[in-house]
Formats: C-alpha cells, sequence, structure tokens
C-alpha cells in the first residue's frame, strides 16, 4: 500500500485506543492491545552488516569495509540479503509467538555519521568521512533494504540525527558546536540525501548539537526535517537518550518534563524507558493527546507500510535462506572488494608454486572476534586469514602459526614473562620462505562506549598506534630479514611507523566479516587483485597534535577535504596489482545534469577492477574546502591491456560552494578532475597514476 492508504489505516486505528493505550505504543517493546488484534512489537533491531545479535545470520564485512569497495551496487545488495534473512527470522520467530527484542523489521541502520576524527571508536560503523560518498552508498543501503514494492521489505533508519562523531565518555551530555557552513557541507548533506530517497526512519544523536538535545531539536527536528526536508517516517531516540536530557544535559529537570520535550519536538519513539512517563506527563498537562496520537500514528504507518498488521507478500520468506552460499558469496565479494593495498614493492602476489614454508604470525592471524567488527550476528563458519592460507596451501606449503603475542597485554600467559610469544614467533619467521604478520585491533579496543544497549566496553582510541606489544612483535619479525607482508585488520586510521616502512607489503584488510580469511588468501596469491579504497584519510600519530581538540567539530584540518598536511595514506587511494590510466575525460551537459565521460586503460598484465573518482574544486573561491573534493565514483573492471569508456553523473549542486550562512552559491571558477585517486601530487606520486583535469563553463 502506499503511504497515503497506510497513514489513513493508522489513523483510523489509533482513533480507537484509549489515550493510555495510544501512549505505550511509543516505547521500542510496544505491548499488545488485544481488543483491537494489535500484536506486541519490538522496535528495537540491528543490520549494520547483516542481521544482528539475533542469531544466525550473513556476516558481511563491516560498515567502514563496505565503503571501502566504492561500490554502490554491492551494498544496495547486501541490503537485500539483509532484508531477505531479517523477514525470514522474524517470519520464524513470530510464528513461535517470539517477539522479542532484536526479532522486527525495524533495523536502526545505517549508521551515516561523518567519521570526522580517526580516534572515534564508533567510526568504523559509518560509511566514512566524505559526505558524497556517505550519501551514495547510504541511499543505496536504504533503496535494498527497503525494497520498491507495494510492501516495504524492511525499514531502514538514518542514524544519528545529526552532528555525533565522539567522544564516546561524552556522548550523554556533550554539546557539539558546529557552524552553518560545517551543518551544510558536511554533517547534514548525507541525511538529506537518504530521506529523499525514501528513509523511513531517523534517528536522533544522544548529544546536544548548539544547545539543543538532538532528540528535542527544533532546529533539526522542526524546521530541517520534517519542514525544510519534508521528511515524513518516523522520528525514534537512540537508546536511553531522553532520559539524559534530565540526568545529564539538564536541559528538563524531571522524566514528564523530557516526556514533554521530546514528543512535543516530534521524537515519536523512544528507545529506553522515559517514555513510561507519558501518561504522567499528560496528566499534568505537559503533553496533549493530539501529540501522544499523533506519534502513535507515525509509527503504525510504518507497521502497515511494513505488512506485518496483516499478510504481506513477504510472510513466506523460510529460515533456510539464512546463510545460504548464495548470500555467502555476496560476503566473499564484499570482503575481496573492500581490501585496500597501501603498500607494495613487488612481493605481492605471492607464488604459491614457489613457497615451501610461510609463517603467519600475529593475534588477528585466527582470531574471528577481528573478522566481525561489532553489531554483528552468529556465523555458522569463520574463515580466519591463517585458515585461508592454510586452506590455499594444502598440499603444496607447509604454514607455520605463531600468535606472536595478545592483541593489547604484554604476555598471553598471565604466569609467564613479559613478551612470552616472541621468541616462538621469530622462530617460525626464520623457518620460513615468507611471513604473513596479522596484527591490528577488535571491537573491544575501538567501538562504542558500553552503557546498557551494549554488552561490551571499549569506547575511542587514544592514539593511532597498535599496542606495545604488537608493535614488539612486528619489530622483531621484521628483524629476520625474510619478504614480510602486514596485513592490518583495523577499522580506522592505524599508523604502523617503522614496521609500515620496513615491510615488503601492507594489506588493510577492515574487519572483513566471516568469509574474510578466504577474501584476503585470495588477494594475497593473486587469485584477484585487491581493488579497495580508502574511504578515510590515514594519518601520521604526529598529525594528531596539529588537528583541533577531539571536542573541536569544525572541519578545520579534518578529513582530506580540510587537512592541509601530507597523510600517511589519503582517502581514496588503494593500489592494484595491474595499473588503471585515465586516458582521456571530458565534461557533458545534459537534461539531468552534468556527465563526466571517461576512457580508461589498463595498462599492466593483471585483470583488475578499480575506481574511477571525480573531484571538484573551485579554484578563485574563499568559501570551497582547502582541497578538491570527491562528486562522483565508479567501480570499474578491465582485462589486462583493455581500453573501455565510460559515464559518471556529476549533480550540479555538487559543484556549488558553502559560505557562513549555509547557503549554496556558486563561486570561483570549477575545474573536475577525474583519476583513480585524488589529484593532489602526493596521491598521483603514491598511486603511480595521473589524473585529468577540466574546466566547466
Amino acid at each position: 500500500m502506499d503511504r497515503n492508504e497506510a497513514m489513513k489505516k493508522a489513523h483510523e486505528l489509533v482513533a480507537r485506543m484509549t489515550v493510555s493505550e495510544a501512549a505505550g505504543q511509543l516505547i521500542f517493546n510496544a505491548p499488545a492491545i488485544e481488543r483491537l488484534g494489535v500484536p506486541e512489537y519490538n522496535w528495537w533491531n540491528e543490520t549494520l552488516h547483516g542481521v544482528a545479535r539475533a542469531g544466525l545470520a550473513t556476516v558481511f564485512p563491516q560498515a567502514i569495509a563496505m565503503a571501502a569497495t566504492f561500490d554502490g551496487d554491492l551494498v544496495f545488495r547486501e541490503a537485500e540479503i539483509c532484508a531477505t534473512e531479517g523477514r525470514a527470522k522474524y517470519n520464524a520467530a513470530s510464528s513461535c509467538g517470539d517477539r522479542d527484542i532484536y526479532k522486527g523489521l525495524t533495523f536502526w541502520s545505517p549508521n551515516i555519521n561523518i567519521f570526522r576524527d580517526p580516534r572515534w571508536g564508533r567510526g568504523h560503523e559509518t560509511l566514512g568521512e566524505d559526505p558524497c560518498l556517505t550519501a551514495a552508498l547510504g541511499v543505496q543501503f536504504v533503496r535494498g533494504l527497503q525494497g520498491e514494492g507495494p510492501v516495504m521489505k524492511a525499514a531502514a533508519c538514518a542514524k544519528h540525527f545529526a552532528v555525533h562523531s565522539g567522544p564516546e565518555s561524552l556522548r550523554h551530555k556533550f554539546n557539539a558546536v558546529a557552524s552553518e557552513k560545517d551543518l551544510a557541507e558536511t554533517y547534514l548533506p548525507a541525511f538529506k540525501a537518504l530521506v529523499d530517497a525514501g528513509v523511513e526512519a531517523v534517528m536522533g544523536a544522544y548529544n546536544r548539537t548548539n544547545g539543543e538535545p538532538c532528540c528535542a531539536s527544533d532546529y533539526l527536528m522542526r524546521r530541517t526535517l520534517r519542514g525544510k526536508w519534508g521528511f515524513q517516517g518516523h522520528y525514534v531516540s537512540d537508546c536511553w537518550a531522553v532520559r539524559d536530557f534530565h540526568q545529564n544535559h539538564k536541559v528538563t529537570s524531571c522524566p514528564e518534563e523530557s516526556v514533554s520535550l521530546a514528543l512535543g519536538m516530534g521524537c515519536d519513539l523512544n528507545c529506553g524507558c522515559t517514555y513510561e512517563f507519558v501518561m504522567k506527563a499528560y496528566e499534568k498537562g505537559l503533553v496533549s493527546e493530539k501529540t501522544i496520537r499523533e506519534s502513535a500514528e507515525r509509527l503504525f504507518t510504518t507497521r502497515y507500510l511494513l505488512g506485518i498488521m496483516d499478510r504481506s507478500c513477504f510472510d513466506d520468506i523460510p529460515i533456510t535462506v539464512v546463510e545460504s552460499d548464495e548470500h555467502l558469496q555476496v560476503a566473499l565479494e564484499a570482503a575481496q572488494k573492500s581490501c585496500v593495498l597501501l603498500k607494495n614493492n613487488g612481493t605481492l602476489p605471492l607464488d604459491p608454486d614457489k613457497l615451501k614454508t610461510i609463517a603467519v604470525i600475529g593475534p588477528n592471524a585466527d582470531s574471528r572476534i577481528a573478522l566481525k567488527g561489532n553489531y554483528y550476528g552468529t556465523s555458522s563458519r569463520h574463515i580466519t586469514v591463517l585458515q585461508g592460507i592454510q586452506n590455499e596451501l594444502q598440499g603444496k606449503a607447509r604454514v607455520l602459526f605463531s600468535e606472536g603475542c595478545d592483541l593489547c597485554k604484554d604476555r598471553v600467559e598471565n604466569l609467564a614473562r613479559p613478551d612470552d610469544r616472541i621468541s616462538e614467533a621469530v622462530s617460525m619467521a626464520k623457518a620460513a620462505d615468507s611471513v604473513v604478520l596479522v596484527v591490528g585491533l577488535d571491537e573491544t579496543l575501538e567501538g562504542e562506549e558500553g552503557d546498557e544497549g551494549n554488552s561490551y566496553k571499549s569506547g575511542d582510541k587514544n592514539d593511532l598506534l597498535l599496542p606495545q606489544c604488537q608493535r614488539t612483535l612486528m619489530e622483531k619479525v621484521l628483524e629476520v630479514g625474510k619478504p614480510t607482508v602486514i596485513v592490518l585488520i583495523a577499522g580506522s586510521s592505524v599508523d604502523l611507523q617503522e614496521a609500515g616502512e620496513k615491510a615488503d607489503a601492507v594489506l588493510l584488510g577492515w574487519y572483513p566479516g566471516v568469509m574474510g580469511g578466504k577474501a584476503i588468501s585470495d588477494i594475497l596469491f593473486g587469485k584477484i587483485s585487491p581493488s579497495g579504497k580508502l574511504p578515510v584519510t590515514f594519518y601520521h600519530q604526529s598529525d594528531l597534535e596539529k588537528m583541533p581538540d577531539f571536542t573541536d567539530y569544525s572541519m578545520k584540518d579534518r578529513t582530506y577535504r580540510y587537512f592541509t598536511g601530507k597523510p600517511l595514506y589519503p582517502f581514496g587511494f588503494g593500489l592494484t596489482y595491474s595499473k588503471v590510466e585515465i586516458e582521456s575525460a571530458k565534461v557533458c551537459t545534459a537534461d539531468d545534469g552534468l556527465k563526466v565521460h571517461v576512457i580508461a586503460k589498463n595498462t599492466g598484465k593483471i585483470d583488475t577492477q578499480d575506481v574511477i573518482q571525480v573531484y571538484a574544486q573551485n579554484t578563485g573561491s574563499p568559501n570551497a574546502p582547502a582541497n578538491a573534493r570527491l562528486v562522483a565514483f565508479r567501480r570499474v573492471c578491465l582485462k589486462a591491456g583493455e581500453m573501455d569508456s565510460f559515464e559518471l553523473d556529476v549533480c550540479p549542486d555538487s559543484l556549488l560552494v558553502v559560505n557562513d550562512k549555509g547557503e549554496r552559491i556558486k563561486e570561483g571558477k570549477v575545474v573536475l578532475f577525474a583519476g583513480t585517486c585524488q589529484p593532489d601530487e602526493y596521491s598521483c606520486a603514491l598511486s603511480g597514476t595521473r589524473t585529468v583535469k577540466m574546466e566547466v563553463n
């Protein structure tokens, strides 16, 4: 049914409820209303990179890894699978009368906050640091998850609205101050794009933005979201965020006042417990019956659109589709496309026919946790990096293994001396022809601040270095002098320092999902060419000293658009085993905007995929970002020696600049660049390619 019909049905149903019954539907674990045939429903579910926290599911690479694919079609397919598995699990659970948390069809994904600071623990949940990339991939996720039929397959949620990216330890009381320019240019565009794409829900952030709690903000919720943008879906608080109004932000003095403020601004659904006070607020005259019923109607509109108030065309999706071979193949493809080759002196790909012995060393080499990131489901199979290499070399070469060290402690065994696995690792390296060092982080070292909604506690990173025990391991193994590849498993910028300089190759695997070990092995042994690109800037540890304070939300010296230093590895960078050159590029006007026609050639000897990137710069504009900005991208596939033409759409609005009032204006001379990296000298030198410059009339 269309929204108007769903709204009509919701209005008629809510009109039959008492005020108390309607109020009871505004909390995430909404109770049944048996006399009206309304089943209980729990709104809280997650599918950041696969259906999470409710048993079996296909676990895809973490969101930041999906961003590294620069592949909207792939993100769409992943989200379609998430919706299919979500439906299958909902059907199975509800048929057994199980309507518990994580069993519904309203998924609080994707996270489209901008990864502005490399220390933010939740940055790996996002789609990177760039508004263009985040918006484009976020839109594809929403479309894939919700579907395009008369019945919504699942409901997506754009979170966390808005200006939210740490520090995690302050999120329940922090006030993020953002200028009109930064709001319009950086923090809000992805949310606007998802609203335009029809996202069904928006989740408010914990923090305040410019003084107003994000779950009760006149600027964000009334004037922008429902006013300028015309959002018609429902608004949900982050979990226990409304309680923060009186406990931490101190903008109200009691739960009833917090309820009044949140509901009055249009926060329809409360994840938490504060809306248990809705009726008390109503009895005190702080909330009107009209406001309560309006929010209830918006929530039931979503339930009608999902077809869960009656039968739907998705009711027969069986539980057996979950983690099918077809779905796992997409997870493998995603992991393969997400890995970013940061360095290669010719050591990669490894030739299995020339190897007699290989040493796989490191705390993440055989770690299942490191495959998954956070907000993950349960998989029936996991292929770690060690297992992927063992499977590839079965019957061909000996694979030695040493954990080398703990992930972050100075010893593996509590009764042992510090560095108790170093001698084993060194001995393995000495006995091998080549070494694969698998180091990095996992959700225990970078992630969400622990609270009632999370079973772990990690939070932000203090710096960009690996724990000292891993640095010691890398130093000692590299001293052996064998050809060594570092595989970095992490969700954010890491500075490997001397180890990165001494290693023969560095491959970034992110948190690659349960098929990650096979994907990484396929790349190491040349079954496929790496083709991922960095969706975030990788900084030097020393760059943190030049950055604004973590609590400063201005974009000065943050992300590739405004960073004035020389990064460790730039946004958009990633090597392949071949080389794709842009032979020519030209701009053409069209009825629906601008198109860039590119002729690209694979000048190397290996088939590869790569990502064509178009950047814009407004020369002579005082309001333009310091550096060229991404305005279009397209993943392409070229066989060795093949040349082909490609077309990329550029939205005319992306060529405007934003002034201090938050207005998009035409200013300066617009120049476009097409390449497989950013157009600056350093990016081109690292990539070994050039970009083609185009002027826009």
